[in-house]
């Protein structure tokens, strides 16, 4: 990018803990005032016109800080960015005033028709300038650095040049963006592909990393194979927290999100599962230098 003065969100988000925000939760949230360290929103889940959700939502954003993490641009796709949907994401950030702000590096949408999932792009230097392009497009127009995140996926392309994080890394480069990485997503990819996901954390620049998140996945039998599906509904993985271990030791304290999105257990559970990451934050932190 050339020319742009890119801004982060006046609330700052602590290197520490948070949860999905989800309607179900909302009104407990406002009562109780839970001690966890922030929240992040789905940003599509606030582009409806008032109504009582939005004003939850813009009272939970009075006790904490807040990031907006979105499903719907579809930065990988060769359609023309969507102009209305950035216009409205854009004012609900003027509004919102959120930290961070987040998107997938993905595809989801063809000729104007968008599908409901999250599709991987073919690992190859056209596709990094591609959808660097777009990533320098959209921060231009918002005005301040959005963060890339991996996703999961469940095939590989034959004419991938990269492997995936190089893919990631060079993409990020490229757009002049920070990255969002997703553990659970590197771990679900890494069993299902064949790589060690340690190396992929380590192959990782330290200064490129804003934000992680981690979820719950699902181990299916699909004609006598393990397939590990990203279905975020059902608790951290031992596997994943290990791997978590691995990546607070390299990158340091990172705001860490807990992602639960279908099956929404009770409040109870997913600060559970803040207070298990923030726990190995802390840890590290107690480690003499």
């Amino acid at each position: 990018m050339t020319g742009t003065s890119l801004q982060f969100g006046r609330s700052p988000i602590p290197a520490r803990a948070g949860i999905g925000l989800r309607s179900p939760h909302y009104r407990e949230i406002i009562e109780t005032r839970p001690a966890v360290a922030w929240f992040e929103l789905h940003s599509e889940n606030c582009f409806c016109e008032g109504g009582f959700p939005l004003h939850e939502v813009e009272r939970i954003r009075q006790d904490y800080p807040l990031s907006f993490h979105g499903v719907g641009l579809s930065l990988g796709s060769t359609d023309p960015l969507d102009r209305a949907h950035l216009a409205r994401l854009r004012e609900r950030m003027r509004h919102f005033e959120p930290h961070m702000v987040s998107e997938h590096l993905s595809w989801s949408s063809v000729d104007q028709r968008h599908l409901h999932d999250l599709l991987p792009l073919p690992h190859t230097l056209e596709a990094v300038r591609h959808v660097a392009e777009r990533i320098s497009h959209v921060q231009e127009y918002l005005g301040r650095e959005i963060l890339i995140e991996n996703i999961s996926d469940y095939l590989e392309y034959r004419e991938a040049e990269y492997p995936e994080w190089q893919f990631l890394v060079e993409t990020a480069h490229q757009a002049g963006c920070g990255i969002l990485l997703d553990i659970n997503n590197i771990y679900v990819n890494a069993m299902n592909h064949g790589f060690e996901p340690q190396a992929y954390i380590d192959a990782v620049p330290r200064a490129l990393v804003r934000e992680i998140h981690l979820a719950g996945h699902t181990v299916n039998q699909i004609h006598g194979q393990v397939l590990r599906i990203d279905t975020h509904n059902r608790p951290v993985s031992k596997a994943v927290w290990d791997l978590y271990r691995h990546a607070v030791a390299r990158f340091g304290p990172l705001p860490t999100l807990i992602e639960w999105d279908a099956d929404i257990p009770p409040l109870d559970t997913l600060l559970h599962e803040a207070a298990r990451a923030q726990a190995i934050v802390d840890a590290w932190d107690a480690v003499p230098a």
